[in-house]
């Protein structure tokens, strides 16, 4: 939000402008809208969905993984291209986080996305923006909505290791954590469910569901919050200990399919993560939430799409806050 006074009167005004409408939403300083490139590099969009389109068709994981990416940005200092940065004599990367470390993936492909865009439009398209284009073609390669994305983010300088530790969601985070972690960010219980949904695309880690299988609470005792048959069948694959880098699908019934199944497994007890499952069992309106898009797809595309531009709007860098990188993973050197 501009801090100048003089802008105050007609931002207020623009402010209750519905989205739909206005096509602008507010950043740091300035405007983020869909067509901030239309004439400083109108190919951007064009080449974004090329590179992405063909990553996914070499690996149809790179889809939940750029997503993931987006998500796992925005979730610290906003969504400024902090995780793409690389360790350096000033930085730490968020790479070397717990929900980052041995699972992030896709910095190879946003690499080769801004190395095109470069030769197109040097310096003018910003590594956050790239990432949250990437994120919708990924959505909408795979079946799932479409929306326009506003742009006009700008690169942080700096990165925060303990950030990326501390306010991205866990997959044994209670509820209230989840749901805190989310609010702290400008998101609500809306947002939480919707944007669990992108968990219908992707796989995760032996390690990140192990406790529910074998010691949910403590007590020696599995999760009774998961089907016991399903359960069954993760144990084969998922032992006590070792495999930890054994990958599952969040979602079994249609894992490379961006559709309502994921909400669906949740009513049936069969959401692979702790995190997934307690939208169903831990909270009423959670719950009716998830029964909601488990019956209606055409809504939770709706409001997967709605709650995707609100969080590509968490504090992004806009005017001259940050910069324009050269490459994704270092600050630019003067």
């Amino acid at each position: 939000m501009a801090h100048s006074m003089g802008f105050i009167t007609v931002l207020s005004l623009l402010a209750i402008v519905p989205l739909c409408l206005s096509g602008k939403i507010y950043g740091g300083g300035g405007y983020l809208y869909p067509q901030f490139y239309d004439h400083s590099c109108p190919k951007a969009q064009e080449i974004v969905k090329h590179f992405v389109a063909k990553a996914v068709a070499e690996d149809p994981r790179m889809a939940a993984s750029l997503l993931r990416l987006h998500f796992h940005d925005c979730f610290v200092k906003g969504c400024d291209a902090s995780i793409l940065l690389d360790s350096s004599g000033t930085i730490i990367s968020e790479k070397r986080s717990n929900p980052n470390r041995d699972s992030a993936r896709g910095f190879e492909v946003i690499d080769e996305i801004k190395a095109a865009i470069e030769k197109e439009c040097s310096h003018t398209v910003s590594c956050a923006d790239i990432m949250a284009l990437a994120a919708r073609d990924s959505t909408v390669l795979t079946g799932g909505p479409n929306w326009d994305v506003p742009l006009g983010r700008r690169d942080s300088r700096d990165a925060s290791l303990s950030g990326s530790n501390n306010n991205i969601p866990a997959p044994n985070n209670t509820f209230q954590t989840i749901l805190t972690k989310f609010k702290l960010q400008g998101l609500d219980i809306v947002d939480l469910v919707a944007l669990s949904g992108s968990h219908t695309i992707g796989n995760a880690r032996c390690t990140s569901f192990r406790q529910r299988l074998y010691n949910q609470a403590g007590n020696g005792k599995p999760d009774y919050t998961l089907d016991q048959s399903y359960a069954a069948h993760l144990r084969t694959h998922c032992p006590k200990s070792g495999g930890d880098q054994n990958l599952f699908f969040l979602d079994f019934v249609s894992p490379v399919k961006f559709d309502n199944s994921y909400f669906k497994n949740l009513l049936a007890y069969k959401g692979l993560l702790s995190s997934d499952e307690v939208l169903f069992t831990k909270n009423a309106e959670s719950r009716e939430l998830v029964k909601t898009y488990a019956y209606n797809q055409e809504l939770f595309f709706q409001q997967f799409a709605k709650s995707m531009i609100k969080m590509g709007n968490i504090s992004p860098l806009t005017g001259y806050k940050g910069e324009i990188r050269k490459y994704c993973r270092k600050v630019n050197a003067y």
